[in-house]
């Protein structure tokens, strides 16, 4: 399990600021906020929270007790009738091997996107072509 210092800094490093620009948003030193990366220090809980509010995850994914990041816009809609939200909610609601399932067939669908795209299969074409 990640430790909230390494959190913090995957989530800085992947958005490319320093760490004297999220020292500046929780209004202390860079030296200081260093110390919070390295878990030197912990980090206090105000300083969590505004953090949480502005890369739009909770606390528990900050801290690690949480292995989803909540910022994913839930409304953004996925297909007609279908959001994010709900999606994932429809996931989680199926059983370990249901889940498995969904996954892999999301796998096998970008496998097979993915040869759609370069040429090797004809766009909406089935596996089966020995009937044409």
């Amino acid at each position: 399990m990640k430790t909230c210092g390494e959190i913090i800094r995957g989530l800085r490093e992947d958005r490319d600021l320093t760490q004297l620009e999220i020292a500046n948003i929780l209004q202390t030193s860079q030296q200081h906020y260093s110390k919070y990366e390295t878990g030197t220090i912990e980090i206090p809980l105000r300083a969590l929270i505004i953090l949480a509010d502005y890369y739009k995850v909770s606390t528990d994914y900050l801290v690690g007790r949480r292995d989803i990041v909540y910022g994913v816009p839930g409304d953004n809609k996925v297909l007609d009738g279908y959001t994010v939200r709900k999606t994932v909610s429809d996931i989680l609601a199926l059983s370990t091997h249901g889940r498995a399932y969904v996954l892999e067939s999301i796998a096998l669908r970008k496998v097979y996107e993915k040869y759609e795209k370069a040429g090797v299969l004809k766009e909406g074409s089935t596996q089966d072509q020995s009937q044409e």
